[in-house]
């Protein structure tokens, strides 16, 4: 969940979505789109085809769906996706570029070093700004694994 834009810092923007229970990506927009249909086409004007492929893929990805991600600290968090997409109009969204939002269920605490999966350490170790596909056949299992072992529900 970090920016595309070097001017805002990674930590913010995560921060949020731990707070708000949300997953994000950027590509902040002038106006709030009235559908996804009209935010891709929005956002491949203002921020290129391969940032609205991103968005059309996050928006895709279904609900239940583990996810990823590293706060400031370096501590990786793993949350379950949990609704539709949506524009998040609000300055502070805008503020830290995390505007295409979606629902989702974070684990109260960042998962063990230990326990994290190797293919997520290293999916992270490439520097890859936001919304990526991990496609070691045993990260599947093991997020399911660890959400049973370390969540509420």
């Amino acid at each position: 969940m970090r920016s595309r834009d070097d001017r805002i810092p990674d930590g913010p923007a995560v921060e949020r979505a731990l707070e708000l229970g949300v997953c994000g990506v950027g590509g902040r927009l002038d106006a709030a789109p009235a559908s996804l249909t009209e935010a891709l086409a929005l956002v491949d004007a203002a921020h290129g085809e391969r940032v609205a492929r991103r968005l059309e893929r996050f928006a895709a990805a279904p609900d239940g769906g583990h996810v990823w991600t590293r706060d400031e600290d370096g501590l990786l968090w793993l949350g379950r996706l949990d609704g539709a997409w949506r524009y998040d109009m609000r300055a502070a969204a805008h503020e830290v570029d995390l505007v295409h939002v979606r629902p989702c269920r974070w684990l109260a605490d960042p998962v063990p070093p230990r326990d994290v999966p190797g293919a997520v350490r290293a999916a992270f170790a490439r520097g890859g700004r936001n919304w990526q596909q991990i496609r070691d056949a045993e990260v599947s299992s093991a997020s399911v694994a660890l959400w049973e072992r370390f969540s509420d529900a």
